[in-house]
């Protein structure tokens, strides 16, 4: 498995919770960003665009350098225009259909569309314990507890606790949660969290800049096949048969329960099951270097060399880096890149700029 540090990712960018009971007293008041008035446009992000989901409403959520989008299928609402100025990297809905946005150096904003307590956004740094500042991923266990992936370890949202209390702090190569006032550890590369998931057997993966790593609860133990370990996992997903699929810097890997298989030793940035069990990749090729979303068809996958269909795109834009990829509840599948956010229907890329953004 090739050791070689892929720096490309990390050039373009700075690397690259139980919510059932979310009482006011336990959030921060000091941190209580007041309602604004959003801004809605026809067009999309223009900036790097890092992350989308779809919400259990029906809209596609999407975390760019320039705001969180919420598309309705008509329009789009940059939801963070008047509140910061942060590139947001990530976005999750949680299971009581509040959200959590991400960014690179100002924490996570939580985000209540109601207001319940007369306030939409309430604002965590490391000023109430979350580990870093920087938080490139987010995303919920079966428990509905939050986590987010950062670049100096992870961090897990208790809302029960009280103020400065709430995050519980782990770092990849500790085997328990510290607190930022203990000084455990100091600060290590390996650190860096891109993907967390837990699996059905319980036990968490995490994709670090450095070794992938599984934890069951009590130790972190690194991720090895042949005695090589993952370097620069970028995503982790499980599939609907269980499969777990590691996708980074060592290409596109699939884990059985048993052994692993190389799918391909392109690097991968994102993988994606979709509801037919495709998978979809943003991946580098490593003969053109041109970046681009690929298919592997259900059937190719129990082939032994699995041959990916490359999705043509008219947008130069997108052979430079791709990013997150969704199945929305249509079929049609989303990405981001540099320069926004994309949709393709199955025959054509479409872009969602406006006309003077148009490339």
């Amino acid at each position: 498995m090739a050791k070689s540090v892929h720096l490309l990712a990390w050039l373009v960018v700075a690397s690259c919770a139980l919510c059932e009971a979310q009482n006011a007293a336990y959030l921060p008041k000091d941190k209580v960003v007041p309602d604004t008035t959003r801004t809605v446009t026809s067009h999309g992000p223009e900036r790097i665009t890092r992350n989308i989901i779809q919400d259990r409403k029906g809209n596609i959520w999407i975390a760019a350098f320039d705001g969180i989008f919420r598309y309705d299928g008509k329009s789009f609402t940059n939801i963070t225009s008047k509140v910061s100025s942060a590139r947001f990297f990530s976005v999750l809905e949680d299971r009581e259909g509040k959200f959590w946005f991400g960014t690179i150096g100002s924490g996570v904003y939580h985000y209540d569309p109601e207001g319940a307590d007369g306030q939409e956004f309430r604002h965590f740094t490391t000023a109430e314990g979350l580990i870093d500042d920087r938080v490139p991923h987010i995303s919920k266990d079966k428990s509905g507890r939050v986590w987010f992936g950062t670049l100096t370890g992870a961090s897990r949202f208790e809302p029960g606790r009280a103020v400065g209390k709430q995050f519980q702090n782990y770092r990849m190569n500790g085997s328990w949660p510290f607190t930022l006032e203990s000084g455990d550890l100091p600060p290590d590369d390996h650190d860096d969290v891109n993907s967390i998931i837990e699996d059905k057997n319980g036990k968490f993966w995490f994709g670090t800049r450095g070794d992938a790593r599984i934890y069951d609860g009590k130790t972190f133990k690194v991720i090895r096949h042949d005695g090589q370990t993952f370097t620069n996992v970028r995503t982790i997903i499980e599939d609907s048969k269980g499969n777990i699929w590691l996708a980074g810097q060592d290409g596109l890997w699939r884990y059985d329960g048993i052994s692993f298989t190389q799918i391909t030793d392109d690097f991968v940035g994102y993988v994606h099951e979709d509801r037919k069990g495709n998978i979809w990749t943003s991946s580098k090729n490593a003969v053109t270097e041109k970046w681009g979303i690929a298919r592997y068809d259900k059937k190719a996958l129990s082939d032994k060399k699995p041959v990916a269909t490359h999705i043509k795109s008219e947008y130069e834009v997108n052979e430079r880096m791709t990013f997150g990829i969704l199945e929305a509840n249509d079929g049609s599948i989303w990405f981001g890149s540099l320069g926004g956010v994309y949709c393709y229907d199955g025959q054509t890329v479409r872009d969602f700029k406006d006309k003077a953004g148009k490339q």
